[in-house]
């Protein structure tokens, strides 16, 4: 439980001048929860986990026991130092940048409510309706195009990088709007494009609405991060990016299935929502913001997907990952189910610890979100936030196929559904 009592909270500080850092570190090791300072301090922070952050000897400012999450400060040369640790050891960020003027000690306690409530509703019993096949569907995800997923990530590729911090960090976000006007420009399906701004990074996110048939309140979350890192651009610098598996692959996925989806004559019962996000690699900014809004105004999202990576089949072709950390187990089992009536892939259960891509960002809004992984994080594809994320010969796009027709499955069966995982909201 988070212990506000500072008087008997027991703390020790010490100080470790880094070799070569520069830096003074003043950590904060403490029983309870605790706070480097008697008063509030208006600071730029990040959640991460809090064996990472000791592991690193990077200041624990905040912590709650329960959760096994922390707080620490938003620094250049801390954030740096988390990628740099999350890369290595086999994921992407590892951390989430918290809002402008956000007080950590609330944020602190409001996850732990949110992942209290998240473990009670994980103990429930999985009820997803057993999953038939539908020929609509079969004959949607039957017209996934391998072709069309390697143009489109050549496409992403080409731009050298989308890192959120370059000079240029809007040029592939405004040519993506420009292609989905044209795609979607002879659907039957109403549908409305949005590009978002944001407080916290000054690269925008792309949202494209379709709009359900028969409950449009109800509202199914498809999203990848369109932005791209490399090694020097954890600090500022930038490079060389192209991100071709990370993550051109996945938003490749939503492009590909939304160009099908287009097609049908007829919308899903509920909205779509697709979303390719800005600035995931500096702490999950773009979808960090969305999904506190959407909370913000009570929206009903009952299910998001979330793509990151598909294009590198470490484990082998068409074995696929199931992140079982900070997702939802009501849709991790639909997402068995679905497999078993549709793809006949092997599904393969991992961990990616917190923050290792947007879906962390409306777990901890307390919405229900699942991720199909291009492996297990051990075998992913070694040489993401490098200038070497380009097609090669160990790419498959018959594997980053299956992806696009995991997201054709669930915006045609899930947006159609009227069951919904249990949810915190």
């Amino acid at each position: 439980m988070l212990n506000l009592n500072k008087r008997g909270a027991r703390m020790q500080t010490t100080f470790n001048l880094l070799a070569g850092s520069g830096v003074l570190f003043i950590t904060l090791l403490t029983s309870h929860l605790s706070h480097a300072h008697g008063g509030a301090v208006r600071a730029s922070y990040v959640l991460t986990e809090k064996q990472k952050l000791e592991r690193l000897q990077i200041p624990v400012l905040y912590h709650d026991p329960e959760t096994g999450l922390a707080v620490t400060y938003g620094t250049d040369q801390i954030t740096t130092r988390l990628s740099a640790d999350s890369h290595l050891g086999g994921s992407c960020a590892g951390y989430q940048a918290l809002e402008e003027g956000a007080d950590p000690l609330a944020i602190l306690r409001e996850t732990q409510q949110v992942f209290r409530l998240h473990d009670r509703l994980a103990r429930l019993p999985m009820l997803p309706r057993p999953i038939e096949t539908d020929p609509e569907i079969e004959a949607a995800i039957s017209q996934v195009s391998e072709a069309h997923l390697r143009s489109s990530v050549e496409w992403l590729m080409s731009y050298g990088t989308r890192f959120n911090k370059g000079s240029t960090p809007n040029r592939h976000v405004d040519d993506l709007k420009t292609k989905l006007q044209q795609m979607t420009a002879g659907s039957k399906l109403k549908t409305a494009i949005n590009v978002i701004s944001h407080r916290s990074t000054k690269q925008n996110s792309l949202h494209l609405r379709v709009e359900g048939s028969e409950r449009p309140n109800e509202i199914v979350v498809l999203g990848a991060h369109l932005d791209s890192i490399s090694g020097g651009g954890w600090g500022g610098g930038g490079g060389s990016a192209p991100g071709a598996d990370d993550n051109a692959s996945g938003s490749s996925n939503l492009i590909e299935a939304l160009r099908i989806l287009l097609t049908q004559n007829k919308a899903p019962a509920r909205t779509l929502d697709f979303f390719w996000y800005a600035g995931e690699e500096s702490g999950l900014l773009g979808s960090g913001e969305i999904a506190q809004d959407y909370k913000a105004k009570g929206a009903d999202v009952v299910g998001v997907l979330q793509l990151d990576m598909t294009l590198f089949p470490g484990e082998g072709e068409l074995v696929i990952g199931n992140v079982t950390d900070y997702t939802n187990a009501w849709l991790r089992d639909y997402f068995t189910r679905i497999n078993d009536a549709y793809l006949h892939a092997r599904i393969v259960e991992d961990r990616c610890g917190y923050a290792c891509s947007d879906h962390a960002s409306w777990h901890r809004q307390g919405y229900a979100a699942f991720v199909p992984f291009e492996s297990t994080t051990k075998t992913m594809n070694p040489d993401i936030h490098t200038s070497r994320d380009v097609i090669s010969n160990r790419s498959s796009f018959t594997h980053m196929a299956a992806f696009s027709k995991i997201a054709l499955i669930f915006a045609m069966d899930f947006g159609n559904s009227t069951q919904r995982p249990p949810n915190a909201l």
